[in-house]
């Protein structure tokens, strides 16, 4: 499956920069974009859930232990008229 990609309007700055980095690991411009896009989607795929990031930051080893949530229940409002 082959897929293509349009990109306009780029940086002449960030296509010489394509260039040199293509030249001096002998590949094709191409090559080097695959490489980002792939490096890229693999940090992004490794990146820790919020949850786990909390859980190293202010687990049980790093000081404070929360109580357990409770529940509480409550009467609902009744409204009278005592006019």
């Amino acid at each position: 499956m082959s897929s293509t990609i349009t990109i306009r309007g780029i940086d002449p700055r960030d296509k010489e920069w394509l260039r040199c980095q293509a030249k001096q690991c002998n590949v094709s411009i191409e090559q080097v974009v695959h490489r980002l896009i792939r490096e890229g989607r693999e940090r992004t795929e490794k990146r820790p859930l919020p949850s786990e990031v909390f859980q190293r930051h202010f687990g049980p080893e790093h000081g404070v232990e929360l109580p357990l949530h409770r529940v509480y229940g409550c009467k609902p409002v009744t409204f009278t008229d005592d006019a």
